[in-house]
C-alpha cells in the first residue's frame, strides 16, 4: 500500500489535470452557448411584445393574440437551445429526429384539431361573424356566444347551448343576420280568388305603415307574388331595424288575420277535388 500511494496520487493528479485542460478546451464553446441562451432569450421576449403590440394595434382578437405571440415565443426559445447545444459540440442529429418525428406524431393525431385550429384563425382574422351575431352555420342556428381557437359556442333561441367545431362551421356557408343593421322583412299572405284584391292588398300596406317599426324609407310594398291553385299570392316588403324583424314580423302575421275577418277577405285552406267515377 505505501509503493501505490505516490502512483495513485499522481494518477489523480494527472485525472485531474485533465479534465482542467478539457474544461479549458470547451470553456470558449460554453461561454458562447450561455451567452447566446442570454441573448436569445432576451430577443424572444422583445419580438413577443412587439408582435402583441402589432396584433393590438390591428384590433386582432385577445384569444388569438395570446396564442400566436405564446407560440411565437416558445417556438424561438426552443430554437435557441437548439443552437446553443450545437456550439457546445452536442450532436444534435437525434434530438432534431426525435423533434421531428414527434412533430408528425402530434400533427397525424392532431389532424382534426389542428384543421379546427386553422379555421378558428381564418373566422378570427377575417371576422366572418363576431360574438352576438345571429348565425347559421355547421348545419345549426343561434346567437354566437363565444369564438375560441377550436370551436365556436351558439346559443339558441330556447336557450339551449351549441358547441360548433370551427371546420364544420368554415366549410359551409355562414349566414349572419346580424352582419348589416337593416333587414328585409318578406311576408306572404293568401287571398282567395272571391275575395277583392285590391282591398285586400290595400289592408297589408296600411297595417306595415301603422308600425312604427317598419322604416318609412324605403317604403313598403305589397306585391302579387304569384297566382297559386286555391289563392292569390301577396307579399309584402318591409324594412326594419334587426333588432325588430321578429317583432314586426309577428305583429303583422295577426293584424293582418284580424283585418281580413273584418273586411270579409277569405284565407284559403288548402282543397283537393275528388272526383269519383261508378263503374256499372
Amino acid at each position: 500500500m505505501h509503493l501505490l500511494g505516490p502512483w495513485l496520487a499522481q494518477s489523480n493528479e494527472f485525472r485531474l489535470s485533465e479534465y482542467y485542460t478539457e474544461f479549458m478546451h470547451y470553456l470558449p464553446s460554453l461561454g458562447r452557448a450561455l451567452l447566446m441562451l442570454g441573448v436569445g432569450w432576451w430577443l424572444a421576449g422583445r419580438i413577443k411584445a412587439l408582435l402583441d403590440q402589432i396584433l393590438l394595434r390591428r384590433q386582432v382578437d385577445a384569444t388569438l393574440t395570446t396564442f400566436l405571440t405564446k407560440f411565437c415565443y416558445w417556438l424561438l426559445i426552443v430554437i435557441v437551445l437548439i443552437m446553443a447545444l450545437k456550439e457546445t459540440g452536442y450532436d444534435i442529429s437525434p434530438l432534431t429526429g426525435v423533434l421531428a418525428a414527434s412533430t408528425l406524431a402530434v400533427g397525424l393525431a392532431l389532424q382534426n384539431s389542428m384543421a379546427n385550429f386553422a379555421a378558428g384563425v381564418l373566422i378570427i382574422l377575417f371576422r366572418h361573424f363576431r360574438v352576438g351575431d345571429s348565425i347559421e352555420a355547421g348545419g345549426v342556428a343561434g346567437t354566437v356566444e363565444e369564438i375560441s381557437i377550436f370551436d365556436t359556442h351558439l346559443t339558441t333561441d330556447d336557450n339551449r347551448k351549441i358547441i360548433v367545431p370551427n371546420g364544420k362551421i368554415l366549410a359551409s356557408p355562414i349566414v349572419n343576420a346580424s352582419a348589416k343593421p337593416l333587414r328585409r322583412l318578406d311576408l306572404t299572405f293568401h287571398v282567395s280568388y272571391e275575395s277583392n284584391l285590391q282591398q285586400a292588398k290595400g289592408i297589408i300596406l296600411a297595417s306595415v305603415k301603422e308600425d312604427i317599426r317598419a322604416l318609412p324609407n324605403p317604403p313598403p310594398a305589397v306585391l302579387v307574388a304569384s297566382l297559386g291553385e286555391n289563392a292569390v299570392h301577396l307579399t309584402v316588403r318591409a324594412w326594419t331595424a334587426i333588432g325588430d324583424y321578429d317583432g314586426l314580423r309577428s305583429h303583422l302575421l295577426e293584424d293582418v288575420k284580424l283585418r281580413f275577418d273584418a273586411a270579409g277577405i277569405v284565407i284559403p285552406r288548402p282543397q283537393r277535388e275528388v272526383h269519383l267515377r261508378s263503374e256499372k
